[in-house]
Order: structure tokens, then sequence, then C-alpha cells
């Protein structure tokens, strides 16, 4: 056992007697030592209940023979943070998760981990450590907020109180409206309710085999999550018994796995970001190319919020990830021999799995598109490429040209847009905004959810080297590489000029000539690099492109 280097001899007399100063007997410390991975704390709401599911844990380890120990990591609420300086800190503290993972894990020799995540970048954060470290690993997440309908009849979640901020600002909503969004659109505990990023996540945990069904999906406030957390604590003695480690289920054909129910979920775009840095830490070729081969085979099966009406609850009632796998799998779209959490393959785990509701999953043969539900677009405003959910883009922005009104931060098209400057037809550029100009690439759902509220996003589209939420619906387009700091081409974009976005054909165009772009970049200054200390200033100064999963390297 690899705790036998903490327990074993003579030698480790001094530090048996620091475990039994723990509390830990003799026979404790001889059992297995399984790491309780744990990211509670009491400001996200995600993660409020997350000693509960430890202890549930706990019991199934113990139920199978093993000790476990919990120790915790940070965890960030996006939706808290959004909007001003603490954006800057999400994606960075993914790094900063696997690296404290990583400190915990080797110092203490751990036999095997027990993951606990629950919102956004918690998850990848944990995942990258799971491949790093690359012991007997599983993972239960918190489980996503159940979402409840508003006076309508239309469930809601956090973006509807984003959008009625944003139809405030245009008068469609009175101060009483505003606050009954307020008080009633997040219920309780859990993720938030939508295929945001979290959840995102959460259901690719699965599809990737690294969790057992229903971790995507499974309310946070149902005891099925207990058990299945009760299951995930005895199933890792399972994994450590037959040594079936993290980098036997993360290897190349588990990422298409995921790729391809990302696609028919209609995931969040930072599932790519995410997934590129996950692959980095399992060692596994990842390049956005392959996202676009992979999504225009692979249909889109639901039309989970904010692409549509359904959420989380209505996505586990209708079967959860495993049915959207079954459906998948009739058309060979997955890989099935590839081994999973539970110790079986993944075609063992869907056998007799079908879809409960065909309104939330479509048949394979009648999907809501024949492509997937992510596209990576291409051309002179985005070399290296740049993501947009084009399963949440209305039919009309498909396909648009616009003039571009520029803002290098998110701060100056804020203002700009509650103060009425944008117009139907217009790209709003916002640059500056990328993993070392923000720095931290900040998640952009206050401008997308305003345009959303006032009724533009069918006719206004907005174009970043930051990031969008999950939560975003309409035509945006995030992680533009190589970033305006980098001196990527969105750095030299000029008010007026026309921006073509072409979505069916994978295109994003600044629509001047080579020689206009050439004489810019001698003419145009870049942005000067922020003198900035602390944790963000080495972020800033080691983080890499999007392209690449804004990884530190």
């Amino acid at each position: 056992m690899n705790s036998d280097n903490i327990k074993e001899g003579l030698g480790r007399a001094p530090h048996r007697s620091l475990l039994k100063a723990t509390g830990l007997t003799d026979g404790q410390i001889r059992k297995p030592v399984i790491g309780i991975v744990n990211s509670f704390n009491e400001i996200v709401p995600g993660h409020i209940h997350l000693q509960t599911i430890a202890r549930a844990v706990k019991d199934g380890v113990l139920l199978a023979g093993g000790t476990p120990l919990e120790f915790n990591t940070i965890g960030v609420c996006d939706g808290i943070a959004m909007g001003h300086e603490g954006m800057k800190y999400s994606l960075a503290s993914r790094e900063l998760i696997a690296d404290t993972v990583e400190c915990m894990v080797r110092a203490h020799c751990f036999d095997a981990l027990v993951f606990i995540p629950n919102c956004d970048k918690i998850v990848p954060g944990m995942l990258m450590a799971a491949a790093r470290l690359n012991l007997p690993s599983i993972f239960v997440s918190g489980g996503p907020m159940l979402s409840i309908p508003d006076a309508n009849g239309s469930c809601m979640d956090l973006n509807s109180v984003f959008e009625a901020v944003g139809s405030y600002n245009v008068g469609k909503c009175d101060d009483q409206l505003l606050l009954y969004y307020e008080d009633n659109a997040c219920p309780g505990c859990g993720s938030c309710s939508g295929m945001f990023t979290a959840n995102s996540m959460n259901c690719l945990c699965e599809a990737i085999g690294m969790a057992l069904p229903g971790n995507g999906t499974i309310p946070a406030v149902y005891s099925h999550r207990l058990r299945l957390a009760k299951s995930a604590g005895e199933k890792i003695m399972e994994l450590f018994e037959k040594n079936i480690r993290a980098l036997d289920i993360l290897n190349a054909k588990a990422f298409n796995n995921a790729l391809a129910v990302d696609m028919a979920l209609g995931c969040s775009t930072n599932s790519v970001l995410h997934l590129a840095a996950i692959a980095h830490e399992a060692g596994v070729e990842f390049n956005l190319k392959r996202i676009n081969e992979i999504s225009q085979k692979t249909p889109n099966l639901c039309k989970l919020a904010p692409a549509g009406r359904h959420h989380l609850q209505d996505l586990n009632a209708a079967g959860g990830v495993p049915a959207v796998m079954s459906e998948l799998n009739k058309k060979g779209f997955l890989d099935t021999s590839v081994i999973t959490a539970t110790g079986r393959t993944m075609a063992e785990n869907l056998k007799g799995v079908r879809v409960v509701d065909n309104t939330v999953i479509r048949d394979i043969d009648n999907p809501y598109s024949a492509t997937g539900g992510i596209a990576v677009l291409f051309g002179s405003l985005a070399p290296n490429g740049a993501v947009v959910k084009r399963s949440a883009v209305s039919e009309d922005m498909l396909v648009h040209k616009g003039p571009a009104r520029v803002f290098d931060s998110e701060d100056e098209a804020q203002e700009a847009i509650y103060g009425g400057k944008i117009k139907a037809g217009d790209v709003v550029v916002i640059r500056y905004e990328g993993p070392a100009g923000g720095p931290g690439m900040r998640e952009m759902l206050m401008p997308t959810s305003a345009i959303a509220g006032m009724g533009l996003d069918k006719s206004v589209a907005l174009v970043t080297d930051g990031r969008f939420s999950g939560a975003t619906r309409g035509a945006a387009i995030g992680h533009i590489s190589p970033e305006a700091a980098s001196g990527g081409n969105i750095a030299y974009v000029k008010e007026g000029d026309m921006i073509s976005i072409n979505i069916p054909e994978y295109r994003l165009d600044l629509m001047i000539s080579d020689e206009e772009l050439k004489s810019r970049k001698g003419s145009m200054a870049l942005q000067p690099k922020k003198d900035l200390g602390g944790y963000i200033g080495r972020y800033m100064r080691y983080v890499s492109s999007a392209e690449t999963g804004a990884v530190v390297k």
C-alpha cells in the first residue's frame, strides 16, 4: 500500500504516533487509507451540504473495510464572484485546487481518493489532480439545485435573476418582480440547476468514466444522492483492490466519449477549456479541431437551460446521462470498451439502460440538430480558435455580420450595454480579458444576461478572449486565441470594423485586408501588462493560452 510509507516498520513509529494522536487505532492504521477530498465551505450554495455527502462517503468506505480520512480544498462560487474583481480568481482557482490536493496526497501517502466537488472550477481542478496523482479515484458531486416554477409556470434558475436585472434596466421588470426572482430562483443547496458549467462537468464525470451513474443529475436534496455517496465510498475499495487507477480510465477513448456526450447534452463552452486542461495532466493529446470532428457527427439530443426549458431534475427523471449515452451508443458514437469507476466497462454499465422521457432526451433519429451543442470557430479573428455554445444560439444568429463595438474590459462593455448604447446588429468585442490579459479569463454572464434581458440576444453577438458562463445564451463566442494581451488579432479590431460570424461553417473573421491588419500591428500598441502581485500575479505570468486549456506551465 502507498500508505505503508507512513505506517510500516520500526522507523515509522513517530508517524504512527502522530496518526494515533488523531484518534486512529492500530486496526484503522493497518487498513487502506482513503483520502476524502472535500470542497465544503459555507458561502457556496453548491457546497454548503458537502459535509453530509462526505459523511455518507465515509460510511461507504467503512462498510467496505477502509479507513477514510477527510481533508478540504477551496471552492469559488462563480455566481458570487461574477461582475467584479473576484471573477479573476475563479479560473485561477482551478490550478490551486489541483496543486493543494497534490500537496496533501503526496505528503500523507493516501492509498486511494474519493473526490467531492460540485461547482465550476472545483470539478476540473480535482480531475486534474486525479490524473496527476494516478491513484484509484472516484468522484461524487453534491448534485444540482432544484428548479421551481415561477408564477407563469416557467422553471427558474440563477440566470433568471441575471436576466431580470437586464429587463429591469429597460423598464420591463419592476422592483417587486425582481425581488421575486431574487427570493425564489435559487431555492436551496446544490449547483445551479441548468446545464451550466458545474453540471456540465459533473455529467461529464460520468461520461469520461470517473463517477457512478447519476453523479451529474440526482438533485442535491434527494436521499438518492446520499445513497450514491455511500456507493462511491464502497466502490473506491473495489477500485483499490483491483488496482484500477485514474489513468486507466482517463485515456484518449474516454475523452472522445466525453466530447460526444458533451455535444449531445449541449454542455457549457467552459467544458472545452477544462477537458483540454485535464487531458494535459493525463498526457492525452487534445486539440480544438478534434472537437469539431466529433461535433459534426454527434447529434444534439437535449435542450437544457439556458438552451431550453428543461433543467437537471428533468434530465434525471428522463434517465440521466446513462440514457443519453445509451442513445448515442445506438449509432456507435461511443467506445464502450473503456473501463470506468464502476469497475466495469461502459458497455456493461449501459446494459438495460433506456430513455424514460423522449421530450427531454430526444431519440437518436429525432435530434434537435444533427450536429453537437458546441462549435469551435476559426478565422482571421481567431486563428487558433474560439468556442461557442451552438445549441443556445438562435437560428437567426448562426450566420451574422455586424459592426464591432470595441471595449477593453468587461466593465466598459457592461456600462455601454446598461447605458443603451448597443443596438440590434452590433457585435460587442470585449478584449484584454483572456487568461493572461484579464488576468483570469473572467466569465461574463452579466453582459450576456443583460443583453438577453433587454431582448437583444437574437440580434446582438458578443465575442471575447475571455469566457462566458454556461448560463449564457445567444451568439456569445469566447476563448478567442491568441488573446489580445499576446498580440492576437482581436487586439487590433477598431470601432465599426465588420465582423463575420458563420457558425455552420466554423468561421469567425475580421473583415479587413491583410495589409490593413499588418499596418495596424505596426501602429497600434498593446495594452500595458498589469503590475500585479500575489497569486494572481504569478498566475498571469505563467498561464498558457485558452486553446491549450489555460493551464499554468
